[in-house]
């Protein structure tokens, strides 16, 4: 039952990390499930799925993006999103801002660093990070607003590894508070942890866990 899984990752988190339940590929069905157990932060990877199922599910419910994010795409999203977790860009971001001042609003988006060893996984680099943040580019986005960082472990059994990345994404989050957003209460989020390896995250300062598996059981 998803309550139940639902009710055991809560009872493992503390109460400063936020839960994002990822339904990604999972039916409007099973979403509701958890909406009814009192879930109501979701995270998906798919900018036209996160569309079709804002539109018809409740209002209440955040959206989170959380795949890597192609620009044609952002216009699906951007009415709908509260977190944008994988900005690699200033391209992207620039057209996150674009479309935020089309909808009115200003998106809160996380920057994503590349921790993990794997090639295939998306992110910035540090030394990336500081030449979007200090670009004029950047300066004259205002319907965006950057509340922290993502990043992914790499998919292996090796702890200390993982636990390495993690520690390594927390000291890059706080180079860049202390560099640029000491004046920004909003910048806060370490979004770092899914179901195989949150335990780690949160000990290493997590406050933002994506966990799809073990609530909504395997992918299909």
């Amino acid at each position: 039952m998803i309550n139940e899984k639902l009710a055991t990752v809560k009872k493992n988190i503390p109460s400063n990390v936020t839960l994002v339940a990822v339904s990604k590929t999972k039916p409007n069905e099973l979403i509701e499930e958890a909406y009814k157990a009192g879930q109501r932060i979701f995270g998906e990877n798919k900018a036209q799925e996160l569309k079709n199922k804002a539109e018809v599910l409740p209002k209440d419910i955040q959206w989170h993006f959380i795949g890597h994010l192609q620009r044609n795409k952002v216009k699906y999203i951007a009415p709908h999103t509260s977190l944008i977790h994988s900005i690699d860009s200033i391209q992207l971001l620039t057209e996150v801002n674009k479309q935020g001042l089309k909808n009115n609003r200003i998106i809160d988006c996380l920057l994503q660093f590349h921790i993990a060893t794997e090639e295939s996984k998306f992110g910035l680099s540090l030394e990336e990070a500081t030449e979007l943040l200090n670009s004029n580019d950047f300066l004259n986005l205002k319907n965006i607003k950057i509340v922290g960082v993502m990043g992914m472990a790499s998919f292996i059994n090796n702890e200390e590894q993982v636990r390495n990345e993690f520690i390594r994404l927390k000291d890059i989050f706080t180079q860049l508070n202390n560099n640029f957003f000491k004046k920004t209460e909003t910048f806060q989020t370490i979004s770092m942890g899914m179901s195989g390896d949150y335990q780690i995250a949160i000990e290493e300062g997590s406050t933002m866990i994506r966990v799809g598996s073990a609530i909504f059981g395997n992918r299909n």
